[in-house]
């Protein structure tokens, strides 16, 4: 099947408004129906937290705020990698006419699964770390394109000294396999040497082992920093819990992980 390029392109300009990994701009010519066309959109998102959802709700909504003619499907890979495969593979056997990847392994699997389809990614930290792209330089290429929820790590790292000033041990807790949170591991350790700070990562492999290494992060540190990190996000609640038992401060990389957690709905405990 043809792809209609005009109208892909349209969508991507107006569902998210940015591009982060593009070849350039890209700019729609207006919000009327481009053809009589049904557009099929695939959506492959990782696992449900706040801010993935809300990610996949904002690209729907902008969707279908302009345009009548597309038939989204939402399709939840429940933290799994695996997962994600299989739901690419059904999008690309459908021959749907664009598929968001919704988070890195998500994103991964849409590579691997199409080389023509458009794929358009979200809450993708770093797409060189997550397409293993040698000197990347902002451009993926090929038919990938997509925006990026990187913070600024260095700001973040720059809070312990400011907020905690006796803190002399941070320890970085994240999940080994999301490649994205591994790059976000190795600069705030390189920014908290800079201050003077010692930084320790604790990594944990899935859910099942968190607690447990989460319990050595707070007992080894004077202070806890959480990265953008799908997996943690997603168990907010056995983090915070550990933080508040220890009566450890957590910085987390992102706003959503914050409010995803019963008892800490901001970005700081004492």
């Amino acid at each position: 099947m043809k792809k209609n390029l005009t109208f892909l392109a349209l969508i991507l300009s107006l569902a998210l408004g940015i591009t982060a990994c593009g070849g350039g701009s890209t700019t729609g010519g207006g919000e009327e129906e481009l053809t009589d066309k049904i557009f099929s959109i695939g959506v492959v998102q990782l696992v449900e937290h706040e801010a993935l959802d809300a990610a996949t709700q904002g690209f729907k909504d902008a969707l279908e705020e302009r345009f009548s003619n597309i038939d989204i499907s939402i399709n939840l890979a429940q933290g799994e990698a695996n997962n994600c495969a299989t739901i690419v593979n059904n999008y690309v056997s459908s021959d749907v006419d664009l598929i968001m990847a919704n988070a890195t392994p998500a994103l991964q699997a849409a590579v691997a699964g199409t080389n023509t389809i458009p794929i358009l990614g979200t809450s993708i930290t770093e797409y060189g770390t997550a397409l293993e792209i040698k000197d990347f330089n902002g451009i993926c290429g090929g038919n990938v394109s997509g925006t990026s929820d990187l913070a600024p790590l260095d700001q973040q790292a720059a809070m312990f000294p400011e907020l905690f000033p006796d803190a002399k041990k941070v320890g970085i807790v994240y999940c080994s396999a999301e490649a994205n949170s591994q790059y976000q591991v190795d600069v705030v350790t390189a920014e908290l040497e800079k201050l003077g700070i010692e930084a320790k990562a604790f990594a944990f492999a899935d859910s099942n082992d968190l607690a447990s290494v989460m319990m050595n992060a707070a007992a080894e540190s004077d202070a806890l920093y959480v990265p953008t990190d799908n997996t943690a996000a997603s168990n907010t609640g056995i983090i915070d819990q550990i933080a508040l038992d220890a009566k450890i401060p957590v910085i987390c990389g992102e706003e959503g992980a914050c409010k995803g957690s019963p008892g800490n709905t901001h970005e700081l405990r004492d």
